[in-house]
């Protein structure tokens, strides 16, 4: 079981949280893997800026803050004296990390393997947190910092995982505990490399760190518990009727959240696919609530499941000012440069004689992904093989999503269609050789009409579109009327 940041935000939340490991515990063994508390993380790295600064006010009034919010919860969770004893444990780890950060302010830079360092203190106190809570309730439990179960490569603030020698220390560190019936309580985000220097997974890695764990303990299943029902068909705040999805495939999930779904990010599922084992999104706010289940494959699949959409995104564009330049070169030596500085790419899109074309990138990247190009094109740029760089903020994404889009003829078309019935220009359009995602971009003040046209023309909602007749009319019943 991983619960995110909200779902251990406050001391309510890790009550409840314990409360769903404890009756999980009662059937089987569980392990716990834990985000840091909501927000806290953000605290963290905001420290760290002040840090670099040589701010100090702005350090010590973060450190306060992260003080005040883990004594609260402490003493909420716990009663006299354990709560003493743990909020000792407290002030060393906070401690722990204000060394860290002192010497940040003496350097006036934030070196990348001290803030791997720094910011899983985070996790840390969660884990301790949520770990003595079992206990004081009876379940024996134990706090365990990733790092002791979790190897990685040396990329610090993005590391990958070094499967074979995680499995050999996971197993060899958590299962006697599940076997004396301890339930393991393991920092998300973190792990360390073979000779022990702290590391953190990058985007999406408290809950990349669980399904590493899954796969290296031969988990049955892996729930993530979040603060929404499960995966949806929209999102519910464009699409009113969105619907919860019973279950969809690995590459469904990877897609939907590659495109802006509030899912699993793609790299979490990757451990999982060889060893085939199934994940429940699910939310701890209302557990009653079935969730969604990720699998394999589904036994039947009909044309698009659901259509995922990004607002904060901006589209680039390069034209080779000639025809005789290559524009296959300058696209690959983009790339190339996108890739260096971990731009995630969100959409492609080329022409064929000019070889011109256009990449969508988040907002928060969209400045390193500029500079990453110009570098990289500097000489075609400074002469003029390369026009400038054009960027388009004013625009959104969306796309449909599924496992039975493949070979279904018609389906892009009545997209398209869909889209420009309400009036929205399509500017770019992209599709893998999977068929698996029909992706296009829009212009930002359409999106939601778009997202909404495409729900409901390929029936996604609690309700199915209305019939069309001849004469291009939708017909309407009595009630609509």
């Amino acid at each position: 079981m991983k619960f995110g940041g909200t779902s251990v935000g406050s001391a309510e939340r890790m009550r409840v949280a314990a409360g769903l490991a404890a009756a999980e515990r009662a059937r089987r063994p569980v392990v716990v893997v834990v985000s840091a508390m909501s927000k806290i993380t953000d605290l963290l790295l905001g420290t760290m800026r002040h840090a670099e600064a040589g701010d100090r006010a702005g350090m010590d009034a973060n450190l306060a803050a992260l003080r005040a919010r883990h004594e609260e919860a402490c003493r909420e969770l716990l009663p006299e004296p354990r709560c003493s004893a743990v909020l000792e444990r407290v002030h060393e780890l906070i401690a722990e990390f204000e060394r860290i950060v002192g010497g940040m302010a003496m350097l006036n830079e934030r070196p990348p393997r001290s803030v791997d360092e720094a910011v899983a203190v985070g996790e840390r106190l969660s884990a301790l947190l949520l770990s003595e809570y079992l206990v004081s309730q009876g379940v024996p439990s134990a706090a365990i910092n990733a790092w002791d179960v979790l190897v990685t490569d040396a990329v610090f603030g993005n590391a990958s995982p070094l499967m074979e020698p995680t499995r050999t220390k996971a197993r060899a560190r958590v299962l006697p505990l599940i076997e004396t019936g301890v339930v393991p309580v393991i920092t998300g985000f973190n792990g360390a490399t073979a000779d022990g220097r702290p590391t953190t997974l990058g985007r999406g890695g408290s809950d990349f760190s669980a399904s590493i764990l899954a796969a290296a303990l031969d988990a049955s299943e892996l729930w993530i518990w979040t603060d929404v029902d499960g995966i949806m068909s929209a999102d519910p705040r464009l699409v009113p009727d969105a619907q919860v999805l019973d279950e969809v495939t690995y590459a469904e999930a990877a897609e939907l959240a590659y495109h802006g779904a509030k899912v699993l990010h793609p790299k979490t599922l990757a451990p999982l696919v060889e060893r085939k084992i199934p994940v429940w999104s699910k939310n701890s706010f209302a557990p009653e609530k079935p969730g969604t289940r990720i699998v394999p494959s589904v036994r039947e699949a009909a044309g698009a499941r659901a259509v995922a959409s990004m607002a904060n995104v901006a589209l680039v564009s390069l034209d080779p000012a000639s025809p005789e330049l290559n524009g296959v070169l300058v696209m690959a030596r983009a790339l190339d440069a996108l890739a260096r500085a971990d731009v995630e790419v969100l959409i492609l899109s080329s022409s064929s004689y000019r070889q011109n074309f256009c990449f969508l990138v988040r907002q928060e990247e969209l400045d390193l992904a500029v500079r990453a190009v110009e570098s990289a094109l500097a000489l075609e740029l400074a002469h003029g093989y390369v026009d400038p760089i054009r960027i388009d903020r004013n625009v959104g994404m969306l796309a449909a999503v599924g496992e039975g889009m493949q070979g279904k003829r018609g389906l892009a078309g009545r997209i398209f269609t869909a889209i420009s019935r309400v009036q929205v220009n399509i500017i770019a359009i992209a599709q893998g050789s999977s068929e698996l995602t029909i992706a296009v971009v829009v212009r930002r003040e359409g999106l939601e009409k778009a997202v909404g046209a495409v729900h409901a023309e390929c029936g996604m909602g609690s309700r199915p579109p209305a019939p069309v007749f001849p004469g291009g009319k939708a017909h309407a019943t009595k009630r609509e009327m």
